[in-house]
């Protein structure tokens, strides 16, 4: 049952709140009576966001592979006439190659931005978090629980994540700081769009069906009621459920069965 009004008077940090799940992440909040500091790369597209709640959403410049960024985003949001009690580790982009083939410089952006964003953003996030126990969110995905070939940068980077995460839990469980795993399985956005190629190249087409895929705002929906009921870990869709379910119970045909599915793409790079 939703909270009317439960995130009122808080406010919470979404990186990559320039569209996909971190826009429908950053109104969902807004809506829900948070004060919302949208953080990504590019300007437009967060003042954009922003007029769609102009008191509730500010907007800031942010490149989470920078560690003075990372800290300049907390210290902004410590500013603000809320107390900082919510960051969602959202921003990621995706890969696309065989890793054989992928250039190494590749990989190790992949993992800057999904792992490495994450691990700078928190870090100086925590304290005020552990102060007003308040929430710790990352946007996994189904790839952090199962391997996805061709994403093996994507894939790694997802799995350090939930780790890393993992950890911070346990580290800080007496002090009532809540960690939440959000896992959607595959999600109308821009991620694919924009993912990489073994080269570095934005990939510019989408291998997936968009239409048939889950939307943001639903995403954004399922990951906001979880950090109102405090939940440990989500895994969002029927497809994904099911996936990391067989994962645990016949991990060997599970992986036959994502690969089969994942050599159906349009151009994988595993034809």
């Amino acid at each position: 049952m939703e909270m009317k009004g439960f995130f009122k008077g808080k406010t919470v940090v979404v990186t990559g709140a320039s569209s996909g799940i971190g826009w429908a992440l950053s109104l969902e909040l807004a809506n829900r009576g948070a004060l919302v500091i949208a953080a990504a790369r590019r300007k437009e597209k967060l003042d954009e966001l922003a007029s769609h709640s102009p008191l509730m959403i500010l907007p800031f410049v942010c490149d989470i592979t920078i560690e003075s960024n990372c800290a300049d985003l907390m210290t902004f949001a410590n500013n603000q006439m809320y107390p900082l009690c919510g960051l969602i580790n959202n921003a990621g982009i995706g890969m696309r190659a065989l890793f054989h083939e992928l250039e190494m410089d590749v990989f190790h952006r992949v993992m800057e931005v999904n792992f490495g964003g994450t691990v700078r953003c928190t870090r100086y996030a925590l304290p005020s978090l552990i102060k007003n126990r308040g929430w710790l969110v990352g946007v996994s995905s189904v790839a952090g629980y199962i391997g996805l070939p061709g994403r093996s940068g994507y894939s790694a980077s997802k799995f350090a994540m939930q780790g890393f995460l993992e950890v911070i839990r346990s580290e800080n469980r007496r002090k009532g700081l809540h960690v939440l795993v959000a896992c959607p399985g595959f999600t109308k956005s821009e991620i694919r769009k924009q993912a990489l190629n073994k080269n570095g190249q934005i990939q510019e087409d989408s291998p997936r069906k968009e239409q048939k895929l889950m939307t943001a705002e639903f995403v954004a929906q399922q990951i906001v009621d979880a950090m109102e009921k405090r939940k440990d870990e989500l895994i969002i869709g029927k497809q994904g459920k099911v996936a990391v379910w067989f994962k645990k119970f016949f991990p060997y045909f599970t992986e036959i069965l994502t690969y089969r599915n994942m050599a159906k793409e349009p151009g994988a790079p595993l034809n």
